[in-house]
């Protein structure tokens, strides 16, 4: 449910990329624009979606399955009050100082003063984003506790649906046009938030304004988050410096990044989040009920399945990337060379998707035991190797040096997460998940590789809609099959699953 909900939002997140690189194509307006919306992302990432919600379910679920219902909803009265005071704060910190942030996040940017201005001013409007996501990101914890995943799992494809809307309404009332971009990223907020409420009023909750900094729920929420925000800091260190030296490389280098980064992150929202979605709340309850023997299995059938459907997905990227940028971004004002540079960076971004999926699958079992030191030491040995190959991975590949530095990173964060997962008393097999992962890559690249040999380009010219469609959609296809036969060949546990389901079904 959560896979089919976040797959819609990932193809109108794709269409939104679309109508960005169609009307602002690689250059001037949509570097200052992910330029500027990274300072809110980032912040979203860390007090939000990436720690707010993992600190606060565990607890609140505790409290549902050992006290009651009401218990609970109390605790998230007490914690959206204590968020619109705290992040409403940062918030206006945010909108006085963009300046000052702009000028060290992208001080490329400082050598033309038009482009310096637009980003502080697009940072501007899209910093009340921040408070509205992380209302949003409350509300799908509370949600996903009581096993409501549909709705949640949509509104993120409220956000996509308000930017796009907004871009095509205004474009033409504005001098500069991208603040329509800014603006449809606060309307696609809004959005996001009210979807859920209907779902949250039936479940039985009603907010009541209540602030109380020593509620002892509230503190047990602030002693986990704290680590996980120092974590994702460290984390988003690599985007901040990312962003810095991209300002300083070719016009257009933030964007190559940029496009390439949401193509890679469309089999990882799709997959991994939703599995880590789903997995936070399962494993909370099961650490809950202390059924910890079940744990193993429920992690290896998770990472199991999450690596069965990334793995082939980041062998398609790295093979088809190049068919996939022309078919969703080539029209307009995006360019061929555009193409060409986005598909290195997606090139380097490919193999980081299944540390990166991998991860976020791994996280939520130790959010689970309410350890969350662990996953911010992983991911600060991750920055700082992530650091140190940036220097000669940009001698070496330019602005996709980058993505490279990136996903060795992803990777290492993940190999560190499991092999410190026993230590919590979960029983997992390092050796098994490894040699799963081999038996999945060669089929994959074997099923990618035979496919790519088809000759299915002679009916359709490649430079036209329906030969560009051909020429992805085909080998495609042929590759899926073959990938299932090969893990059938090779005995991959996950085939017999998928073939079960879909009898059962």
């Amino acid at each position: 449910m959560v896979s089919g909900a976040t797959t819609f939002s990932r193809i109108l997140g794709l269409i939104r990329e679309q109508v960005m690189a169609y009307f602002f194509g690689a250059g001037m307006a949509t570097d200052a624009f992910v330029a500027a919306f990274r300072i809110p992302n980032l912040l979203r990432d860390m007090f939000a979606e990436g720690a707010l919600s993992a600190a606060f379910v565990p607890v609140f679920k505790e409290k549902a399955v050992k006290e009651s219902t009401q218990e609970a909803f109390s605790l998230a009265n007490v914690v959206i009050s204590a968020v619109l005071i705290v992040v409403g704060l940062i918030v206006l910190l945010g909108i006085v100082a963009a300046p000052a942030i702009v000028y060290i996040m992208a001080h490329g940017f400082t050598d033309s003063p038009d482009k310096f201005d637009l980003t502080v001013g697009l940072s501007r409007v899209m910093m009340v984003y921040l408070l509205l996501v992380s209302l949003s990101a409350l509300v799908m914890g509370m949600l996903n506790s009581f096993g409501r995943f549909g709705i949640p799992a949509l509104s993120p494809a409220m956000f996509n649906l308000g930017t796009v809307l907004t871009v095509f309404c205004l474009y033409h009332y504005f001098n500069q046009p991208a603040y329509t971009l800014a603006i449809g990223v606060i309307v696609g907020g809004v959005g996001q938030v009210a979807v859920q409420l209907p779902s949250l009023l039936r479940i039985g909750y009603r907010f009541h304004f209540r602030l109380s900094f020593l509620d002892e729920g509230l503190k047990r929420v602030v002693r986990l988050l704290t680590p996980m925000i120092v974590g994702l800091s460290a984390g988003r260190v690599n985007i901040l410096v990312s962003t810095l030296l991209a300002s300083f490389l070719m016009e257009g280098a933030i964007s190559y990044l940029n496009y390439a980064y949401r193509l890679m992150h469309f089999p990882l929202g799709v997959f991994a989040v939703a599995l880590g979605t789903v997995a936070l709340p399962k494993a909370s309850e099961l650490v809950a009920r202390g059924e910890h023997d079940k744990l193993g299995r429920t992690f290896e059938e998770a990472i199991g399945a999450n690596l069965f459907v990334v793995v082939p997905s980041a062998v398609f990227l790295a093979v088809m990337g190049r068919d996939v940028i022309e078919l969703i971004y080539q029209w307009g004002a995006f360019s061929a060379v555009s193409s060409e540079r986005t598909a290195l960076a997606l090139l380097h971004y490919s193999y980081g998707l299944i540390g990166f999926a991998a991860v976020r699958v791994t996280v939520p079992f130790f959010y689970a035991f309410k350890d969350s030191r662990k996953p911010m030491i992983a991911s600060i040995i991750s920055v700082a190797i992530n650091l140190i190959l940036y220097y000669p991975m940009i001698r070496l590949l330019d602005f996709a040096g980058l993505a490279a530095a990136t996903s060795i990173a992803g990777l290492v964060n993940f190999i560190l997460l499991l092999r410190w997962l026993p230590a919590l008393g979960i029983d997992i097999s390092m050796a098994r998940v490894g040699l799963k992962t081999f038996r999945m890559l060669v089929a994959a690249a074997a099923a990618f590789y035979i496919s790519r040999l088809m000759p299915y380009q002679f009916a359709f010219d490649p430079a036209t809609l329906p030969g560009r469609i051909v020429q992805l959609v085909v080998p495609l296809l042929f590759a899926a099959l073959l990938y299932l036969l090969f893990c059938f060949i090779l005995r991959v546990r996950e085939v017999g699953l998928l073939k079960r389901f879909f009898v059962r079904k």
